[in-house]
């Protein structure tokens, strides 16, 4: 799961942008009513920052004891701010002001402040993918009050600084609405978290948190910790690729388990410990609304995990386990595989990467052959053998793994034409199936055998299939005819990815 920065415009921008603001409001129609002029008039009163001139003279111009001539001003100050919202060349919809990716610059950034104050039922802005937020946050957001309206705030990879992450906690207390905060891709306000944290005391209803990429620490765990106890209501909790993390929950973890609500933890690629996650043993089970999981890229939980993944089996509700490249071991998978028995609900199963899988997969196997949800199977790089895919191809005959929809075998190897034939003969029983992935490593390539044409037989009966990865493998000029005939043949709509070798695509033919 990554986020990829967006390019801004540069600050030497100085000639007028046509729709810079239309880009950013999906809204056509932004002048209050007088009522409304009248309350916002009364809210403004509580504002924690100094008031710019601009804010004065708004203030003023909402006072309905002035004449007329101060509504003639409001409404030329209301048409200023359309103006510069079409020139953004998007619209608020449904309270709603997606500004992300509109490459906002240093002198746009009052601009924007102001054209805030012309939505004050707003409940959802995103200012992500826009760098020159970052210093600039506060002549943005200062005009919201207590009793704002916002719900959504994402300020993704805006380069925040220590400052502005000082200035989000002070603010969020004034945000009693909030139910989402994601503030991830900003390295630099792992320094402010303490306020950060201490603003999170004041959104009891917050449902979603993502510190994903923040320059997080140790010590973070502990500061956040704190503030959990205060998050009732938290449905999801992102603390992903924070590699400074690892350690952090040694002696920091208790609060967590109070989030009885929570349906989404992702702690994937944190550096975790061997006692980092001897204390996660105690709490991960107590979770018993959580959905989904992904604990991938901790290499340190390979041979320390067993514990812990032994009493997943307490999570009845987990539709979603992601553990791929955590190099468990022969104990650790094992543990995991006899849990999976329990998970009646698991809908996407990712062990990609974990070499001890090759030769062992029965294991695995035994247990899901009970699943009846499952829809996703993720075994890339796995060292599995033939004796792997026999077993697999076993299973699948006899009507087990019925909703998988996607399969995902890549990068295995050392899986002979055997084994390929075997599974392919055994594919067609998979009805729901739509993408498999068959690729070969980037560093080796190999002829296609016999079993291609099983491939081909078996996908004529599958209804929904739409995409088969067979990167790497090459197809003789045999072959090539039968994928042509196929063609000709079946109206249907599928892509064989075969890399830089080749390429088919079949459109459908009606």
């Amino acid at each position: 799961m990554s986020q990829r920065r967006k390019k801004n415009s540069s600050d030497g921008e100085t000639k007028p942008r046509t729709s810079f603001v239309n880009k950013l409001f999906r809204s056509s129609k932004l002048r209050p009513t007088k009522a409304e002029s009248r309350k916002k008039s009364n809210d403004l009163e509580a504002a924690d920052f100094q008031p710019s001139d601009d804010t004065q003279k708004t203030e003023n111009i909402l006072d309905t004891a002035k004449p007329l001539t101060s509504e003639m001003e409001l409404g030329s100050r209301m048409e200023k701010n359309e103006q510069f919202l079409q020139k953004l060349g998007r619209k608020a919809v449904n309270k709603c002001l997606d500004l992300n990716n509109c490459g906002l610059t240093t002198a746009d950034m009052r601009e924007v402040g102001e054209a805030l104050e012309a939505i004050p039922e707003l409940e959802e802005l995103n200012l992500s993918w826009n760098s020159k937020v970052g210093g600039n946050l506060p002549l943005i957001l200062q005009k919201f009050q207590e009793g704002s309206k916002i719900q959504t705030l994402e300020l993704v990879d805006c380069d925040l600084t220590s400052e502005d992450g000082a200035f989000v906690g002070q603010l969020l207390p004034m945000m009693q609405n909030l139910e989402v905060l994601d503030l991830s891709i900003n390295r630099n306000i792992g320094g402010s978290l303490n306020s950060i944290a201490q603003g999170l005391k004041s959104t009891s209803n917050l449902k979603v948190l993502k510190l994903h990429s923040c320059g997080l620490s140790q010590k973070s765990v502990r500061i956040l910790d704190a503030a959990f106890r205060y998050l009732c209501e938290l449905r999801k909790l992102d603390l992903s690729c924070n590699k400074e993390l690892g350690g952090g929950f040694e002696d920091s973890s208790a609060q967590l388990a109070m989030l009885e609500h929570l349906e989404v933890l992702d702690l994937h690629q944190c550096s975790l410990t061997i006692d980092d996650v001897m204390s996660l043993t105690q709490v991960i089970p107590l979770l018993s609304s959580l959905q989904e999981l992904d604990l991938s890229a901790n290499k340190k939980m390979g041979g320390s995990s067993e514990n812990l993944l032994s009493r997943l089996r307490f999570l009845p509700a987990l539709k979603s386990l992601l553990i791929n490249n955590c190099a468990l071991q022969s104990e650790t998978f094992t543990a995991l595989a006899e849990a999976s028995a329990h998970l009646p609900a698991l809908e996407v199963f990712d062990l990609s990467w974990n070499k001890c899988i090759g030769g062992n997969l029965k294991l695995l196997l035994e247990t899901l052959k009970f699943s009846e949800s499952l829809q996703v199977l993720r075994l890339s790089s796995c060292s599995l053998v033939t004796e792997d895919v026999a077993v697999l191809a076993s299973l699948i005959r006899t009507g087990h793994l019925a909703k998988l929809q996607k399969l995902i075998l890549s990068y295995n190897d050392s899986i002979c034409d055997t084994g390929w034939a075997i599974f392919c003969q055994n594919m067609w029983f998979l009805k729901e199936l739509t993408e498999l992935d068959i690729s070969l490593r980037p560093s080796t390539s190999r002829d296609c055998g016999q079993w291609f044409r099983h491939l081909l037989c078996a996908v004529t009966t599958l209804p929904k299939i739409t995409e088969i990865g067979m990167k790497r493998w090459i197809l003789p000029a045999t072959q090539e005819e039968e994928l042509e005939r196929f063609h000709q043949d079946h109206r249907c709509s599928i892509h064989f990815d075969l890399g830089e070798f080749q390429e088919a695509d079949f459109p459908r033919l009606n």
